[in-house]
């Protein structure tokens, strides 16, 4: 699995670096289609992570997700035939429909095969993923270089081939029995989660036992507390759209800081989570503590927002220092919650219909996706180093909300288990 992620990112890293002046030279959109097209593909995107976990709850996850990477295999080899605006939408959306849900699918069936081990794996997956995009970027970085159509044609096939190669690598990799995720039973002072809780509802205000541990028949949709989860990990994504949008623009138009400086903040962050992403997750193996991460989050969050706001004073050499302390905090940020937002969202969902819980969960990091860059270039960074000191003070206080809800769920969670169960009355 680890090796198929390395060779799905490093397909989806080449065609990142690459789709934008492929739509705009190969194909001949100018800037507000590809705009369009980009932002629709996003809005897809949404949708594909419950979409997919919907799925999962009622067919086996290896065999979807084969299927998801060869949607995304006929979509590719489509775009290099497909030139109509319209069409080219559609291919593209259902392109990030089956892109969203891959990912979610690759790691409901992760979580399953690595078992206990799971914190371990998703460590080694970010560190995959991670030198994944590296090596898509320096690919595409050739093609690129070369310009021309037939040059931008092989990336798009390069990306198309890694599909298929990866869903070979799945089908090989073997799936074990059932379809709900397995999860190891929580000890005493990790606060079992939701998959070994049972017992009679909790207060209707969708926070209590019922709402962690749901009755048959009810979903994601309907469980508030979930959702209220869900809701406040989108800003606990920003990092993403910090560290890839955010920075290199505050860069350009904020600072005297040299432009030759931005592609160092990707080899920081890739260098950084090689190295690091191991040690962080061993640090975080509970559902508490992965609670507990998520205040460091905001701290880390709104250290970076406040070196952000103070680049632009700094002159040449002290914009540069700050934008890189920014970008090394940037992804401190992403090494915690790369491990603490999947924890939580297993441990606070119900065993019987884990799959369609995490599915829901994926959309944080999708709205994120498509959010993200238009607060920060629409607001943030529109209102100038208040932006991003604002910023930092709103996500630093979501996580502590975050940090509150969830160790409150966990601890209900902890109590239903203490409770015997009430014997059912006789007739």
């Amino acid at each position: 699995m680890l090796l198929a992620q390395l060779l799905d990112r490093a397909g989806t890293g080449v065609w990142a670096a690459a789709c934008v002046l492929y739509f705009t030279f190969v194909i001949g959109l100018d800037a507000g289609q590809v705009g369009l097209l980009l932002g629709a593909s996003g809005v897809a995107g949404i949708a594909g992570s419950p979409l997919a976990g919907h799925l999962a709850d009622r067919f086996p996850v290896r065999s979807l997700l084969i299927g998801a990477h060869l949607l995304r295999l006929g979509t590719l080899c489509l775009m290099l035939v497909v030139t109509d605006f319209a069409l080219l939408l559609l291919v593209v959306a259902v392109t990030h429909l089956g892109d969203r849900g891959a990912k979610t699918l690759e790691m409901l069936f992760a979580t399953r095969v690595a078992g206990d081990r799971r914190a371990t794996y998703q460590a080694l997956s970010r560190s995959s993923a991670n030198a994944g995009y590296a090596l898509g970027a320096g690919l595409a970085a050739i093609g690129l270089a070369v310009g021309t159509r037939g040059a931008y044609q092989v990336l798009i096939l390069a990306d198309a081939l890694s599909f298929l190669v990866v869903a070979a690598l799945v089908w090989r990799t073997k799936e074990p029995r059932g379809r709900g995720l397995v999860v190891p039973p929580a000890g005493p002072a990790e606060a079992a989660g939701p998959a070994e809780a049972a017992g009679p509802a909790g207060p209707a205000d969708g926070t209590g036992p019922a709402a962690a541990a749901a009755p048959a028949g009810r979903g994601p949709w309907r469980d508030r507390g979930y959702l209220r989860f869900v809701l406040l990990d989108i800003p606990m994504h920003l990092d993403d759209s910090i560290l890839g949008i955010g920075i290199p623009l505050w860069l350009v138009g904020r600072t005297e800081a040299p432009h030759e400086l931005i592609p160092a903040f990707l080899v920081v962050n890739t260098v950084l989570v090689v190295l690091l992403q191991l040690q962080v997750s061993a640090r975080v193996e509970t559902a508490r503590q992965a609670a507990g991460a998520v205040a460091l989050y905001g701290v880390a969050t709104f250290a970076c927002c406040a070196l952000l706001a103070g680049a632009g004073a700094g002159g040449v050499w002290g914009a540069s220092a700050a934008l890189l302390a920014a970008a090394v905090l940037a992804t401190a940020a992403e090494l915690v919650r790369s491990v603490s937002s999947w924890e939580l969202a297993v441990r606070l969902a119900p065993k019987e219909a884990r799959a369609s819980y995490l599915g829901v969960a994926g959309m944080a990091q999708s709205v994120q996706k498509s959010a993200g860059p238009l607060l920060l270039t629409g607001v943030v960074m529109a209102a100038g180093p208040a932006g991003w000191l604002a910023l930092g003070t709103a996500v630093a206080g979501l996580s502590l909300v975050q940090r509150r809800s969830s160790l409150r769920r966990l601890d209900r969670l902890e109590r239903l288990e203490r409770t015997p169960p009430v014997p059912a009355a006789s007739g």
